[in-house]
């Protein structure tokens, strides 16, 4: 059993709360058997995986991944949750680029989109839509970070997300690009979202800059008294609009 001091536990705890350690080590952390077999039925690299004292771990995994027992008491020291799960895992990251996208049509920007709840949520709700790709600019989280990660679902392992790259990049795949807004634009949905899109999330607080490389505005029309919807829910509510438009 590995106890707390041990090295490899202390990478663990490094990777789940440093962004610098995932950038450098190129790894980082899957909590959970459910996401880790989403990681696994994509094909990403599992480094390692760890398990809590007494855990019997259900997933069959590929032959050559390491298994370690921790020490009672060790998860609860090194996950993020208050709940911990009795699994983790180590993954070598990946790094999209744009122009390994093939003809997209469909692509979600978050500009400076700071919560990891958020993108998270946002990553999921667009793959579910048949995104071609999600899109982080400078500034934005850390896709790898694991509240990001929990908050995708494994959506993370089956869609593209291309970070820090700006909204120009984006423009230049042929995407009209579309800023979303609370206040000005057209309804959304009364907007055409059956041609090639690149639908721009502005930040959590600021939303997005009138100077943006903004092809058109959208907006959600509604009739309560909120100034404006969470970002993730808003950009639910429009990756599913251009689901129905596009018929899927």
């Amino acid at each position: 059993m590995l106890g707390a001091s041990n090295q490899r536990v202390q990478r663990l705890r490094r990777l789940l709360g440093r962004r610098s350690a995932r950038r450098d080590d190129g790894a980082f952390v899957v909590e959970g058997e459910v996401v880790l077999a989403e990681a696994l039925a994509a094909g990403w690299e599992v480094e390692e995986v760890y398990v809590a004292a007494g855990h019997d771990l259900a997933l069959e995994l590929p032959p050559g991944i390491r298994v370690q027992e921790l020490a009672p008491g060790v998860v609860e020291r090194v996950a993020s949750t208050d709940s911990p799960q009795p699994v983790l895992a180590v993954v070598a990251q990946r790094h999209p680029v744009l122009s390994e996208l093939t003809s997209p049509t469909f692509v979600v920007v978050c500009v400076g989109v700071a919560d990891p709840g958020n993108a998270g949520t946002i990553v999921r709700s667009a793959e579910a839509a048949g995104a071609d790709a999600v899109v982080l600019t400078p500034g934005s989280v850390d896709v790898y970070n694991p509240k990001v990660v929990r908050a995708s679902a494994g959506a993370l392992f089956h869609l593209p997300v291309v970070s820090e790259v700006g909204l120009e990049a984006v423009r230049q795949l042929g995407l009209t690009t579309l800023g979303t807004s609370s206040h000005r634009g057209s309804a959304h949905t009364a907007t055409d979202l059956t041609r090639p899109i690149a639908l721009v999330l502005g930040n959590e607080a600021h939303g997005l800059a009138g100077g943006s490389a903004i092809d058109e505005w959208v907006t959600i029309t509604h009739a309560g008294r909120a100034e404006s919807l969470n970002v993730a829910m808003a950009a639910t509510v429009l990756c599913f609009e251009v689901a129905r438009q596009r018929g899927a």
